[in-house]
């Protein structure tokens, strides 16, 4: 059964992230030729010939200035007349930290059903049913959303990103309504925060993050060794982070970033529940630790119990040799 479905493109440097395109996907399963694809602010028309290529024929345009890097109930307001506008009845967001937020604000605009960390999707009678993590990702929750509207923010990496199907991609500049978007505030500048030289962590598709195992903070290059090998983003426990060995911007866990990359190596952590909770719904997870009977272990998929200055060294060699980096 297919809707009408709108997909809300969110933009950096020019080009849509990667939760975006893996919500054009989504967009495009459940409403097949009627996706449509949203976009806000005047430097986002490049952007919209990568809905094009990615399947989406349609794209609305917001050509507002106002609306970059503008706060998530300034663009649910501009969201909610381009769902109007195309007749959508559902719409999708990449999971982002904005994405979620936009969701939430979107949905009391718009009166409509809402879920967040969506890890699957199907039209049903009435409505949609998503499964998503809860509490912490110790279990799955099944939800029905009912009535006219549903808004659905993904989680990241939970879903593929789509193959591309090329069409002749059309962008409508959306019209105001005639009142001016609201003012809440606006982005005025980013100040990085430390970070590995690989990809973004909470973004990352693989993340090697690195314990107290690993026993002084010298060690921890074997963590950045094999992140590099696999070209994966660099994580660490709190234990580390507390010590000092890494910057608090490392840190996965409860109190740090929670990340669900395709595939998660914990090096040297133990497993407490404040990380456990921010890494469990990993796709798939290994652990590689001294202490076979550490409660990481009772979450990994694959677990090897020995020496990690042993095997993560000849861990990163074999990648390093399939790789061909030499």
């Amino acid at each position: 059964m297919s809707r009408h479905v709108l997909v809300v493109g969110e933009v950096q440097s020019g080009h849509l992230v990667g939760a975006s395109r893996e919500a054009v996907g989504v967009a495009r399963a459940l409403g097949g030729g009627s996706a449509v694809g949203f976009l806000g602010g005047a430097a986002s028309r490049p952007a919209a010939e990568e809905f094009a290529r990615l399947g989406i024929g349609l794209t609305l345009l917001r050509d507002d200035g106002a609306l970059e890097a503008a706060a998530p109930a300034v663009v649910a307001r501009a969201a909610k007349l381009g769902a109007e506008q195309a007749g959508a009845s559902v719409v999708v967001l990449g999971g982002t930290t904005f994405g979620r937020d936009l969701a939430g604000r979107l949905a009391a605009a718009w009166d409509a059903a809402a879920a967040t960390g969506v890890t699957e999707v199907a039209a049903v009678d009435g409505g949609l049913r998503v499964r998503r993590p809860v509490f912490g990702g110790r279990a799955t929750e099944t939800r029905r959303l009912e009535g006219a509207r549903q808004v659905v923010a993904l989680r990241p990496h939970a879903f593929p990103l789509p193959a591309d199907a090329p069409v002749a991609g059309t962008v409508e500049v959306l019209a105001a309504d005639g009142r001016a978007l609201p003012s809440s505030g606006q982005r005025t500048g980013i100040d990085a925060v430390a970070a590995g030289a690989g990809p973004s962590l909470t973004d990352a598709a693989i993340v090697v993050s690195g314990g107290r195992g690993l026993k002084d903070p010298q060690s921890f290059r074997l963590v950045e060794e094999l992140a590099a090998a696999l070209g994966a983003a660099v994580g660490a426990s709190r234990a580390v982070t507390d010590a000092g060995w890494r910057p608090s911007s490392f840190q996965v866990g409860q109190t740090g970033r929670s990340v669900s990359p395709q595939l998660y190596i914990a090096v040297g952590i133990s497993g407490a529940i404040q990380h456990l909770v921010g890494m469990v719904s990993s796709r798939v997870i290994v652990a590689i630790n001294n202490d076979a009977s550490a409660p990481i272990f009772r979450v990994a998929d694959y677990g090897i119990a020995g020496d990690l200055f042993q095997i993560v060294p000849a861990l990163t060699a074999e990648v390093r040799r399939v790789r061909g980096l030499g």
